[in-house]
Formats: C-alpha cells, sequence, structure tokens
C-alpha cells in the first residue's frame, strides 16, 4: 500500500463512520464523521495489541507524525511501552508544574514566615513578586543551575547590589526547604559565594557628641506634629531599639508591674526574645499616651488607622520636618548614639550595651546569652542613660563630677 502524502492527508474527508488511512508500520490518519483527524499508531507488547496517540492533525503534520512513530518503534525495539514511556514523561511535566520555583517558594513562605517580622514577611515578599517570579518563577527547581540563577541575579544586581543578596540569601532558603522535600538535589546558591559585587557597608547617620543630641532633644521635646510620633521620637533615643520594633510596640508587651517592654521572639531581628527595662521617664509617656491609644492594639498606631502601626518613614519624616538631614541622623542611628556614649562617656560594660541592644552576645564559652542576662545592670544603665538624656538637654557640657551620677564603672 502506497504511504500517504501531505496532500492526501489534507484532503481526506470525513464520513458517516470512523475510518482509517494507513501510512505503513501500524501508522496510520483516523478521521471522524466530525472531520477531526488524529495520528494513531498499532503495536503489539508482551502480545498485547496496544494503540498510541500520536497527535491530532494539523497540529502534528504528516512529518511529525512519521518521527514520533519511528520514536515509538525505537521504545519499543528497546523493550519499552510507548504509552508507558509517554505517562512517565507527562507525570514528570506535572511534578515540574507542581515544583515550580514559585509554587516552592509559596510553600516556603506558609511554613517559614508566619512567626517572622511585618517587615521581614513584607521584604520577602517584595522580592519574590518584583525580582525573582518574574524571572524564574515558573521553572522546575531542579532546572535552576547555578549560572542560570546568577544570570537572573545579575539583573537584580545592575539596579542594586545590596537586594540582589537578599536575593541569593531568600533563594537559598527556599532551595534548602527544597532539598529537605526531596524535590531538588543540592541548592545552587552554594556555588555562587562571591559572585555577586560586594555589598558597601552603609552606616545609619548618628549624632554622638553630647551637645549636637542636646539640641536634638530639645527639638524633638518641641516637635508640633501628632502627639503619637512625638512620643515614639521620645522614646526613641531613651530605649535605642530597632525602628521597626519601637513603631510595632504593642500593649500587649508592655508589663506595668515590672516597668519593662517585653518583646517576643517572633518581632526581634535575631529571633530571640528580648527585655527593655524602661525608666521612670519612658513609664510617664507611656502612661500618658495610653490614654489616646490604649484601646488599639499599638502604643503608635498609624494616622489611616488603629489596626496598622505607625509607617516606616514616621519617625524620618518627622527628624526632616525638625530640619535634620539624613546625613546627620536616622531612626536607626539612635542605637549608635547610645552605643557609642554609653561606653565613652558614662563607661558601661560593653557587654551589657550589646546586650541591651539585642545583638547575638555570647558568654566565654561560646554560649548565647538569655534574655534576662545582666538585667539588674541593664536597668540601673537603662534608668542612668535617660537620666543623662534628662541633665544634658539644659547643660550638655557636664563636668566630670556631674557625670559620675550617670556613669557605670
Amino acid at each position: 500500500m502506497a504511504k500517504l502524502t501531505a496532500t492526501g492527508v489534507k484532503k481526506s474527508k470525513p464520513e458517516g463512520k470512523v475510518y482509517r488511512i494507513s501510512d505503513g508500520g501500524g501508522l496510520f490518519l483516523e478521521v471522524r464523521p466530525n472531520g477531526s483527524k488524529y495520528w494513531r499508531y498499532h503495536y503489539r507488547f508482551f502480545k498485547k495489541q496496544k494503540t498510541f496517540a500520536i497527535g491530532v492533525y494539523p497540529v502534528v503534520p504528516l512529518a511529525r507524525a512519521r518521527e514520533l512513530h519511528i520514536e515509538a518503534v525505537k521504545l519499543l525495539s528497546e523493550g519499552v511501552d510507548p504509552n508507558s514511556h509517554k505517562k512517565a514523561i507527562k507525570a514528570t511535566g506535572v511534578f515540574k508544574a507542581n515544583n515550580s520555583f514559585k509554587v516552592v517558594a509559596e510553600a516556603w513562605c506558609l511554613h517559614h514566615l508566619s512567626d517572622k517580622s511585618e517587615s521581614y514577611r513584607v521584604r520577602s515578599h517584595r522580592i519574590l513578586k518584583n525580582d525573582l517570579y518574574p524571572a524564574i518563577g515558573t521553572m522546575a527547581v531542579d532546572d535552576i543551575t547555578p549560572p542560570l540563577l546568577l544570570a537572573s541575579l545579575r539583573i537584580i544586581e545592575i539596579r542594586t547590589v545590596d537586594i540582589a543578596h537578599r536575593a541569593m540569601q531568600l533563594c537559598g532558603l527556599i532551595f534548602r526547604y527544597a532539598v529537605q522535600a526531596g524535590v531538588v538535589e543540592r541548592d545552587p546558591t552554594q556555588d555562587l559565594k562571591g559572585a555577586l559585587k560586594t555589598r558597601k557597608v552603609k552606616h545609619h547617620a548618628a549624632i554622638k557628641d553630647p551637645k549636637e543630641l542636646s539640641g536634638l532633644l530639645r527639638a524633638i521635646d518641641g516637635y508640633q506634629g501628632t502627639v503619637v510620633v512625638k512620643v515614639a521620637l521620645q522614646l526613641a533615643p531613651m530605649l535605642f531599639q530597632r525602628p521597626n520594633e519601637l513603631r510595632q510596640m504593642a500593649w500587649e508587651d508592655i508589663n506595668w508591674s515590672k516597668c519593662c517592654w517585653e518583646l517576643p521572639a517572633s518581632k526581634m531581628k535575631m529571633e530571640n526574645e528580648h527585655i527593655v527595662p524602661l525608666p521612670i521617664q519612658a513609664m510617664a509617656l507611656l502612661k500618658a499616651i495610653h490614654k489616646l491609644t490604649g484601646s488599639g492594639s499599638y502604643v503608635f498606631p498609624s494616622a489611616r488607622g488603629g489596626t496598622r502601626p505607625l509607617s516606616d518613614n514616621g519617625l524620618r519624616t518627622a527628624l526632616r520636618a525638625m530640619g535634620y538631614t539624613n546625613e546627620q541622623v536616622t531612626p536607626h542611628g539612635f542605637r549608635a548614639t547610645a552605643r557609642t556614649m554609653l561606653d565613652e562617656v558614662l563607661k558601661h560594660r560593653v557587654d551589657i550595651i550589646e546586650q541591651q541592644l539585642a545583638h547575638a552576645v555570647k558568654d566565654p564559652l561560646g554560649r548565647a546569652y538569655n534574655r534576662t542576662t545582666f538585667l539588674d545592670d541593664r536597668v540601673s544603665m537603662m534608668q542612668k542613660w535617660a537620666d543623662y538624656l534628662d541633665a544634658i538637654k539644659t547643660n550638655p557640657s557636664l563636668s566630670d563630677e556631674e557625670l559620675k551620677c550617670f556613669k557605670g564603672r
């Protein structure tokens, strides 16, 4: 029987019932009454008659149908059932679709972001949505090689080196999760160490001179903005915690009887519980603002609604309104102010200061200190610091004799 031709296939017309036109070797074109045309391959496997669906005409033309037929015959000669092979390929495709980078990343977010700080969750989702999903979101995680991932990170690096590093760190966490889930065998970011440009360390602007600090403290006391922002500004240098921790201060975390602010691990950058002793001045400010915001969750609620905390830029904007530039002082810079002056001016022990800053401090045996370490010393230091801030508002040039009241050594 003569083989089919492209013209013959095209001109084949439907009839009242299904009929088949052979191309030889078990390959045939099946023409149905509705005009649909299908390529099929009849074969025997372990003495059983089977049919392999090759494709639909004209999506699969004659030439391509013959190529696929030859591939099926080859599989058969190697003892592989073409239908079983096709199912395996489809299963692989489904596996890859179900384990795309985006699918795995969303699963990681669900399992690992729920107990992280709001700022970390927002930043992670932003990097995924804006930078990683457009580049590799639809790719199967086991298809993402180190060079391919690096090419995606290079695009981010052109815009900002810092976000490129954050994106790679995030990818590392997601791929390690995929390794643990058995989806991939290895984390490709392990081969990219040192591949990106080095991040420039940017220190937060901070005032470390008593005279300059005196002027800033007076300016804060004279701030004409909202009471919420003013009290947050007054507490910022006094408590010197991270801006995100301060703006998200919750009433439920204030222990009135023990005069302290108890932050759970979920709200801390280092993911460790932390205690901030509250000096008399801080307690007075909190009692005063409690009358205004005490009915809500946050000590410093957003002006747009009490269900949200003060915005990221709330304190920064207030400092700019007071005439201080970003190069002079930042909300985060109050930590450097306290760190430097408590050590160099008031002579408190560095390990106690670091513990109060919630830095990763370890004892001589390499063990991390717990949240109550040096607590009595920290209570004393925080009160002396608050008293010192009050003192330099009116007299920034304190004598050595006057400074003795605030020193820790």
